[in-house]
């Protein structure tokens, strides 16, 4: 397998511990870990050498980006050059996530030559209760919705910091990726939809100029004081995701909804798997 050149590669306590005990429906937990005196660092590399176990010999898969998934990326680095699998084909995300597998001695391949993956497996910003989860923090969310949706199974590895009862309920950023071409006029629009009411929209600056992503587009960040709300369905944002994605000048965004089949949770009592049955 030829490797391609990089530009050719497309809350706290109180809420950890409701996200925890909250019951969503067709969401399976198990627990399979104690880990109590482990760093952050540690949980997550917990997270990504679980998640890895879904990768077998012979499989294509969608390599996530992020401090997260690299620990996926260097563990099925590791497993290849032990002899523990074989004929692993993965498709990167980023830039980044490229050069790290490269590194690794990963074949790597591109949608183009791999429409069809087995397993894909990444971070997320957030988590809710359903499974949905806010990405795009570092930059990758486009290549990331697309590598994921073209993947039979999509493995969502956080530590449980990530863990909110709504998305937008950090407070953080929730990513839109938007054309250079009047940005300003973009950013505008997204901030007066009313299915965002009370939002604050900035564009994402790296250093003195806008940052720019792998696609060449911008990053308009959304901030909300509560979680994002659709206001026929509480806190499920379908219809603020809709009413994003229809403004012209808007790539995509950064909710993930009904993507993850499994998601991993490191904490300091364990690892959690969640399970979305699949879909009759």
């Amino acid at each position: 397998m030829s490797v391609r050149a990089p530009q050719q590669f497309l809350c706290k306590a109180s809420q950890q511990r409701a996200f925890l005990t909250r019951k969503p429906v067709a969401v399976r937990a198990s627990r399979v870990a104690s880990m109590a005196q482990l760093s952050q660092d540690e949980l997550k590399q917990q997270a990504a050498w679980k998640a890895v176990d879904y990768v077998k010999s012979g499989m294509v898969v969608g390599l996530g980006t992020g401090s997260t998934a690299a620990f996926a990326v260097d563990r099925i680095g590791d497993l290849l050059a032990s002899g523990e699998l074989k004929d692993i084909v993965g498709v990167p995300t980023s830039v980044r996530t490229y050069e790290q597998a490269k590194g690794r001695g990963i074949p790597l391949a591109t949608l183009d030559e791999q429409p069809k993956l087995d397993v894909a497996i990444d971070g997320a910003d957030e988590v809710d209760p359903n499974l949905d989860v806010v990405k795009g923090r570092g930059g990758a969310l486009l290549r990331e919705k697309m590598v994921e949706m073209a993947s039979a199974k999509f493995v969502c590895i956080v530590d449980d910091s990530k863990l909110v009862e709504g998305l937008g309920g950090s407070k953080l950023a929730m990513p839109v990726e938007i054309v250079q071409f009047c940005h300003l006029y973009t950013l505008n629009r997204l901030q007066a939809l009313p299915e965002v009411a009370g939002c604050v929209a900035k564009l994402r600056m790296e250093g003195d100029a806008p940052y720019v992503t792998d696609n060449s587009n911008y990053i308009v960040d959304l901030y909300f004081d509560t979680p994002i709300a659709d206001s026929q369905a509480g806190m499920c944002p379908r219809l603020p995701s809709k009413a994003i994605l229809a403004l012209e000048g808007v790539v995509d965004h950064g909710l993930f909804l009904d993507m993850v089949d499994v998601c991993i949770i490191a904490g300091k009592e364990g690892v959690e798997v969640k399970e979305r049955p699949a879909k009759k």
